[in-house]
């Protein structure tokens, strides 16, 4: 197999990824692909079109990451509205060093819910 072929590219760009290839053999809560959450992201992809309207750079990023709280949400088994609806309920009160409290993935609802 000569130095540079495709082959050769093909089997050096796996062995610099490795680690990351075989990740899912090494923990069984990693998925081998990630089509699961591609799929679930493709509704957002499919609006891109539509929110170049977002009226300026500062509030196109601001929607993208009002909708990864969203997905992510939803992805940690919560509904969105009730998700949103507490933690900007919150937000004001929460202190700067818990505010990872308030993220999908660690947020457990308010007693005022």
């Amino acid at each position: 197999m000569p130095i540079g072929s495709a082959i050769a590219k093909a089997i050096g760009y796996s062995l610099n990824r490795w680690s990351a290839l075989i990740r899912y053999s090494e923990d069984g809560a990693v998925p081998i692909d990630n089509n699961w959450i591609e799929n679930q992201m493709r509704p957002w992809a499919l609006g891109r079109k539509n929110w170049l309207l977002a009226g300026s750079l500062r509030g196109s990023q601001r929607a993208a990451e009002v909708m990864s709280l969203i997905q992510s949400a939803k992805l940690n088994g919560h509904d969105p509205y009730a998700y949103l609806s507490d933690v900007l309920n919150r937000l004001a009160t929460q202190k700067n060093s818990q505010i990872g409290e308030l993220l999908p993935h660690n947020w457990r609802p308010s007693v005022n819910m």
